[in-house]
């Protein structure tokens, strides 16, 4: 079928939900056709995700001609009981962070692929005891 995203099959990081989340947290006037695509999902499914996102209070709209506008509530706490105290605000300053600086991030974190002492395992922490 055109417009259906294909199929996703095993584990992912993050739920459709933050994805869908991270977008509108990225463009707040987002069109359902552009989530959908954004996140790989179909326009159904994202219609079912933002009507989740509003009933239990993390995400509201106002309508403003054809567009909705969406505003997200960035102090709502995050529902699972492992993030107890932590915020929307502070899961979508990871998730919209801008892309040049989480490529940045990540190659900081990765080991080089030359140089001395690179590209092995990590290195293990050392004892104080001298031999």
């Amino acid at each position: 079928m055109d417009g259906v995203p294909e199929p996703h099959t095993g584990w992912t990081f993050l739920t459709n939900h933050a994805r869908v989340l991270a977008v509108i947290a990225d463009n707040q006037s987002a069109r359902i056709r552009e989530i959908a695509a954004h996140c790989r999902l179909t326009e159904r499914a994202v219609q079912k995700i933002i009507s989740d996102l509003e009933r239990d209070g993390y995400l509201s709209h106002t309508r403003e001609g054809r567009t909705n506008t969406y505003q997200i509530k960035p102090g709502k706490v995050l529902r699972h009981p492992a993030e107890a105290g932590l915020t929307v605000a502070s899961l979508l300053s990871w998730l919209v962070a801008d892309e040049t600086d989480r490529a940045r991030e990540l190659s900081d974190q990765l080991p080089q692929e030359h140089g001395p002492g690179q590209g092995g395992p990590p290195a293990t922490a050392t004892s104080d005891r001298t031999p």
